[in-house]
């Protein structure tokens, strides 16, 4: 797929990632659209997978597609914040991303 082509249908993907984290966190900021496949770019995928990162005493919320790219983040909260909301997201019906979270540093 063509760069451009792939960067539009992944910005709306991960817009909608996006507004659905804010809907728990309150803040989401845009992360990857894109992902590289040899020499040519993909969409993030559609799906919408759950996803945690614990630094130190903070932890970190995102939404995945299925190969682990995070669409979305959340910025850092406590533990036990990001922990309650982490639940609340599994219990509406999200799916939980178990693998390594691929996002920006």
């Amino acid at each position: 797929m063509q760069y451009h082509k792939a960067a539009h249908l992944g910005k709306q993907r991960a817009q909608k990632a996006q507004m659905r984290l804010f809907d728990y966190t309150g803040f989401a900021m845009l992360t990857y659209t894109i992902r590289q496949s040899g020499d040519s770019f993909e969409p993030v995928g559609e799906e919408e997978l759950a996803g945690k990162l614990t630094r130190g005493d903070e932890a970190m919320l995102f939404v995945c597609d299925a190969q682990g790219y995070a669409k979305a983040q959340s910025k850092p909260m406590p533990i036990k914040e990001g922990e309650e909301i982490f639940q609340k997201m599994l219990a509406d019906g999200m799916p939980e991303f178990k693998g390594e979270i691929k996002t920006v540093s």
